[in-house]
């Protein structure tokens, strides 16, 4: 989907959310495991990929900013209203975990959306929440988002750094940073991390891995939850994931966690052996619908849909010459920016997001404001 608006504001280029099964409608191309090995054959393993650029044959049509963005917004069953109207601390701690495992989303193998500029934004709506995201460093690769629902009285902070890295036959995306859900109404903040995201080549493939911890310091409750894949020497299946709800002070377990972050996850209650399903993936992330503009003479200049709109086009069109032009002349205004800043010993202040790192905790960051504004782009229901 395109959405042009007046010559006198950015051209925008909106494109639907990926379904469970990627979508090919986006992107498709043959050949991509030889294509993709040939672009690695000079990289060592083990080597840092957060500086390599891939041509836009290998993109998909939007930015990472906005795959973000859309695990957020992109629902079709409102998950964060259950957190919010679970009766007691328990119920809604469950209804957490299923939120977090709503979160980690299907990805397409051989493509990737397009490394995030410095100063690029995202702000979309979905109803009374909103949603803003802002690239906060480009070297490293950081992104900060604040999403505030003042009905709800719900707000999520992140602070985002990914580290992809080279093994040989699969590439792993770290990723680094704090996520907070804060459910103002009932006083509870809940700190979880991400999953990484594994892509193999051999044989081709796409999973999240690693281990999610979710805490909530005003219930005394945890979960850890095990995102794992096949591999050769365990013939698991693919988007399993193990782990259990516990009390942080006795490490009593409460509840055993099974299923697959694509289908089906159940909960068993330990005391009485009783099993529910908490998240349904068709449910949450099937038959999303697109965003569209509501407010052209509201969008940025470095809203995300607006930086890479030529790009997107010429992907879309298969225009791959306007799509590498176009690319190209982004990321050189983007180095000449830096060579302008460091001439005159100027470092990058963010708009949205107070930043912070330390050798500890890692990245950071605080929102400005204390509430995102409606957006000029949102997603109907």
């Amino acid at each position: 989907m395109v959405s042009e608006v007046n010559k006198d504001d950015p051209c925008v280029v909106l494109t639907k959310p990926l379904s469970l099964d990627g979508d090919s409608d986006v992107y498709r191309a043959p050949n991509l495991v030889r294509r993709i090995l040939s672009l690695f054959k000079n990289i060592r393993p083990g080597s840092d990929l957060t500086n390599f650029q891939l041509p836009p044959l290998f993109n998909i049509p939007k930015s990472h900013l906005q795959c973000y963005g859309e695990s957020v917004y992109c629902v079709s069953k409102d998950l964060l209203h259950s957190c919010n109207n679970a009766e007691n601390p328990l119920d809604r701690f469950v209804a957490v975990v299923a939120w977090c495992i709503s979160v980690p989303r299907p990805a397409i193998f051989g493509a990737a959306p397009y490394n995030p500029i410095l100063g690029e934004t995202h702000h979309v709506s979905r109803g009374t929440l909103n949603v803003l995201l802002e690239q906060v460093s480009h070297h490293p690769p950081v992104s900060a988002l604040h999403a505030t629902d003042e009905k709800e009285n719900i707000e999520m902070i992140w602070c985002q750094h990914i580290v992809p890295k080279f093994y040989g036959t699969k590439v792993e995306g770290e990723v680094h940073g704090k996520r907070q859900l804060k459910l103002h109404k009932h006083g509870e903040t809940y700190v979880m991390n991400s999953p990484n995201l594994l892509i193999k080549f051999l044989p081709p493939g796409l999973d999240w891995v690693g281990t999610v911890n979710i805490h909530c310091q005003e219930s005394d409750l945890e979960a850890e939850l095990c995102f794992l894949t096949t591999s050769f020497l365990r013939r698991r299946e693919p988007h399993s994931i193990k782990g259990r709800i516990y009390q942080s002070s006795s490490s009593k377990t409460l509840y055993e966690v099974n299923g697959h972050w694509n289908s089906i996850v159940t909960v068993k209650d330990i005391n009485n052996g009783k099993e529910s399903v908490i998240y349904n993936a068709k449910e949450v992330i099937s038959g999303l619908k697109c965003p569209v503009v509501k407010d052209p003479q509201g969008i940025l200049q470095s809203e995300s849909a607006a930086v890479w709109s030529v790009v997107s086009e010429g992907i879309l069109t298969k225009n791959w010459e306007k799509a590498r032009e176009a690319k190209r002349g982004i990321e050189e205004r983007q180095r000449e920016g830096v060579r302008e800043r460091n001439s005159r010993g100027e470092t990058w202040v963010p708009k949205y997001f107070n930043v912070f790192y330390s050798k500890e905790g890692g990245w950071d960051c605080s929102p400005i404001q204390k509430l995102v504004p409606p957006a000029p782009i949102i997603v109907p229901f």
